[in-house]
C-alpha cells in the first residue's frame, strides 16, 4: 500500500506544496497543516486511523506516538522534512527544496531488514570498586535496587551495614560485558560478620567472581579499552560528586533483559588473517577499539557481547570476511543510490551527500533552528555507525550522481580509520570526499555554504551492487574509465604483487598459502601466475617467501588484464634423465646438483647423484634396484605348510 504523507509547515515557517510533492514522489499527500501538534490535533487523530500514514515532523514524534497509544493505534512512521530541508535560507519557496524532499521521502519507502539481536539478562549483581569514602555511599544508594558487593581498595575499617556485601583487595583484571563479567582479585579478604567485632580474613590471591555490572570508582586507568563502549562498565572520577551521582543513576537502570544488536557478520573462510601459523592481514585487529576481535587460527573471532558496533572492521576488511549487519551493508548502498536517483529525477542539480551519525543529526537540527540550515543541494544521510561509511560507500555515492561526500564525525568517531578511508576514496576519485571538523552549527553551515570547485559528475550514472570490492571497482570504472591505473596510499587493500625473478626459485610457497587465490601455478609448467583483481594485499605471500622475493605496489588497475592471470615468473622445466618427463625447475635442479653431487655423503656416488636428476617414479625405481638398496631386506623365509607342522608331531 502507498504511504500517505501528513504535511505540516510548522506555523508557516517552511514552504510546502502538497500537489507538487505528491507528483514527484508518487505518494498521496494531505493538505498542508500549520499546527498539527496543537490547534489542529483533530486532524492528527484522523490521520492516525491510517496505518500507512507518515507524519512529516520529527520534533513532535513523542506527542504523536502518545496520541496513537491513547487511540489504541500503532505508532506512525516519522519523516523530518523541516530541519533537513524546509528550514534553510535557500528554501524561499517549495520548489527550491522539492528535489531534496523527494529524495528524503523516497528513502523512507525502502524496506530495510532490521538488525538481528540477542537478549542479555542482567540480574543486577553489581560490583563497586573504590576507596571506602566513595564506594560505601554509592553502595548505600544502590543497595535497595541492586545486589551490591563493594570491593574496597584501601585499608578502611569494615562497614557496619548489612545491606550489601563487602570485600577488600586489589582488582587485577576483568573481562566480559553487561550480564557476564568475570573479575580476578588479588589480596582478597572477605568480611567475617559473626560476633561482636567484624574482622577481615587472611588475604589470598587470584580470587574470582562474576557480576552483571561493574561500577569503577577507583580513579585509575580503566579496566577495558574504549571503556565508554563497554556495556555494563561504568566509571567516574571519585573527586567529582556529579560524575559519581551520574554513574550511580546509570547503574540503577541496568536490571532486566536488554536487546544486544549483532552488529557484524563474519565469514571465517574468507578471512586472510593467517595461514600455516604465518600472520597476514591484521586490519580489523588493529582497528577494533574494544578488543572484541581476537586471532582464532587462520581467521579471527568476534565476541558479539563486547563488540560496540563502530563498523571500522567492516570498512577495513579487504576480503568481505566481516560485514556490517545492523542494518545489512547492502542497505546502506541502496539508501545512497535511492537518494541520488530521486533527487535527480525530481530535477535537482549538483547533489551533495552529508553523512552523519546521531550527533551530526542533532547538529543539523540546531543549524536549522539557529543558523542557515542545510543548503538545498545537501542531502543528509544518518547512519548507525559512522565508520561503516568507508571508501566503497563514498565511491558508490559518487558513481550514483553525488558530486561530493561530506562526512561530519561525532565525538566518538574513530578519525584515524575514517581519514584512512577518505584518503583511499580520494586517491581513486579526486576530491570525492572530505571530513568536516565542525563543533558547532555555525561552523557546519560555513563549511557547507563555502563556494568550492566540485568534481565532475560521472559520464553515466552507475548504481553498482555486489561486495564492497566489486562495488569499488565498478564505481572506479564509472568515474575514471577503463585502462586506468591509479596509485593508492600505503596499506590499501588493492594492488599488485611484484616478484624479483632473480631471487624467486618458484618454490610456490606463496601459492599454497594465498587466501584469495590471487597467486596460482601452472600444473604443466614451472610458472607463478597472478590475478591482480583478487589480491587483498594481506602480506602472507611476502611473509612466507623464503627468498624475500615478493614486494607490493598499492594500486587499482582498472584494465581488463587485472581480471586475468598473468605470469610473474617462469623457468624452463627439467627433463628426467631416465624417462624424459618434465619435472621441477631446471635452474633449481642444477643448483642442487652443484651443491650436493660429490660434496655430500649421500651423493658421493655418481649413481646416487644422478637420482637428483630423476623424476619421482624413476628415483624410486633406481633406489630400489641399486646395490645396498635401503629398501632391500633379507631373503624371505620359505612358507611353512600343514605338512611341515604334521611332520614334527610325535603322534603322526
Amino acid at each position: 500500500m502507498p504511504k500517505n504523507l501528513i504535511l505540516c509547515d510548522c506555523s508557516g515557517s517552511q514552504p510546502l506544496d502538497s500537489e507538487t510533492l505528491s507528483a514527484t514522489t508518487g505518494l498521496p499527500c494531505s493538505k498542508v497543516h500549520s499546527n498539527l501538534c496543537t490547534t489542529q490535533s483533530d486532524a492528527a487523530v484522523a490521520a492516525l486511523q491510517d496505518p500507512d500514514a507518515i507524519f512529516c515532523c520529527g520534533q513532535e514524534s513523542r506527542f504523536f506516538t502518545a496520541l496513537a497509544e491513547e487511540l489504541g493505534q500503532d505508532a506512525p512512521l516519522f519523516l523530518d522534512l523541516r530541519d533537513r530541508a524546509g528550514w534553510s535560507i535557500e528554501a524561499q519557496n517549495a520548489g527550491d527544496v522539492l528535489p531534496k524532499m523527494s529524495a528524503l521521502v523516497a528513502e523512507t519507502q525502502l524496506n530495510i531488514r532490521p538488525a538481528k539481536s540477542v537478549d542479555v539478562i542482567s540480574e543486577g549483581l553489581c560490583l563497586i570498586v573504590g576507596t571506602a569514602d566513595v564506594a560505601l555511599p554509592a553502595a548505600e544508594k544502590l543497595q535497595d535496587i541492586l545486589g551490591v558487593t563493594v570491593l574496597l581498595t584501601d585499608a578502611a575499617a569494615p562497614p557496619l551495614s548489612r545491606g550489601f556485601d563487602a570485600i577488600r583487595g586489589q582488582l587485577r583484571s576483568a573481562r566480559g560485558a553487561l550480564g557476564n563479567f568475570e573479575v580476578t582479585v588479588d589480596a582478597l579478604q572477605s568480611l567475617d560478620v559473626t560476633g561482636r567485632d567484624w574482622t577481615w580474613s587472611a588475604p589470598r590471591d587470584a580470587g574470582r567472581s562474576e557480576c552483571d555490572v561493574i561500577l569503577d570508582l577507583r580513579g585509575d586507568a580503566p579496566l577495558f579499552p574504549a571503556p565508554e563502549k563497554r556495556e555494563g562498565y561504568l566509571r567516574a572520577d571519585p573527586k567529582s560528586p556529579v560524575a559519581v551521582a551520574d554513574v550511580v543513576l546509570a547503574a540503577s537502570q541496568l536490571v532486566g533483559t536488554f536487546e544486544k544488536p549483532l552488529h557484524v557478520k563474519a565469514e571465517p573462510l574468507l578471512c586472510a588473517h593467517s595461514r600455516a601459523r604465518q600472520t597476514g592481514c591484521t586490519r580489523c585487529l588493529d582497528a577494533c577499539p574494544t578488543g572484541a576481535i581476537t586471532p582464532n587460527g587462520d581467521s579471527v573471532a568476534i565476541d558479539p557481547m563486547i563488540c560496540a558496533g563502530c563498523g571500522a572492521c567492516a570498512s577495513l576488511c579487504p576480503s568481505n570476511a566481516i560485514t556490517y549487519d545492523a542494518p545489512p551493508a547492502e542497505s546502506l548502498f541502496l539508501r545512497v543510490q535511492t537518494l541520488a536517483k530521486a533527487y535527480l529525477a525530481a530535477g535537482g542539480d549538483t547533489p551533495r551527500l552529508l553523512v552523519v551519525d546521531a550527533h551530526g543529526a542533532e547538529m543539523i537540527r540546531l543549524a536549522a533552528r539557529f543558523d542557515r540550515g542545510l543548503p538545498a543541494s545537501v542531502i543528509p544521510l544518518e547512519v548507525e555507525a559512522f565508520n561503516t561509511f568507508g571508501h566503497a560507500e563514498i565511491l558508490a555515492a559518487r558513481a550514483a550522481g553525488f558530486r561530493e561526500v561530506c562526512l561530519l564525525p561525532g565525538p566518538r568517531a574513530d578519525l584515524e580509520v575514517q581519514t584512512r578511508e577518505v584518503d583511499l576514496a580520494n586517491a581513486i576519485s579526486a576530491d570525492a570526499a572530505r571530513l568536516l571538523h565542525a563543533a558547532e552549527p555555525e561552523a557546519l553551515c560555513d563549511a557547507l555554504y563555502k563556494t568550492r570547485d566540485l568534481p565532475a559528475a560521472p559520464a553515466t550514472v552507475q548504481r553498482p551492487m555486489g561486495t564492497r570490492r566489486q562495488i569499488t571497482r565498478q564505481a572506479a570504472l564509472a568515474l575514471n574509465g577503463a585502462d586506468t591505473e591509479l596509485p593508492l596510499p600505503e596499506g590499501a587493500p588493492y594492488g599488485a604483487v611484484l616478484v624479483d625473478q632473480d631471487a624467486c626459485t618458484l618454490c610456490l610457497s606463496c601459492v599454497s598459502l594465498c587466501p584469495s587465490g590471487a597467486l596460482g601455478d601452472n600444473p604443466d609448467l614451472p610458472q607463478l601466475r597472478f590475478q591482480e583483481d583478487a589480491c587483498l594485499q594481506c602480506g602472507l605471500c611476502a611473509t612466507v617467501c623464503p627468498e624475500d622475493a615478493i614486494t607490493y605496489e598499492p594500486r587499482l588497475n582498472l584494465a581488463a588484464s587485472a581480471l586475468d592471470q598473468v605470469v610473474l615468473n617462469e623457468e624452463e622445466p627439467f627433463a628426467c634423465i631416465e624417462c624424459g618427463s618434465l619435472f621441477g625447475v631446471k635452474s633449481t635442479v642444477e643448483r642442487i646438483m652443484e651443491k650436493l653431487a660429490g660434496n655430500h655423503a649421500m651423493f658421493a656416488n655418481p649413481d646416487a647423484a644422478k637420482m637428483i636428476q630423476m623424476c619421482d617414479d624413476c628415483r624410486v625405481n633406481a633406489q630400489f634396484h641399486q646395490k645396498d638398496s635401503p629398501f632391500a631386506g633379507k631373503e624371505r623365509p620359505r612358507v611353512r605348510t600343514t605338512e611341515d607342522y604334521l611332520s614334527t608331531r610325535r603322534d603322526h
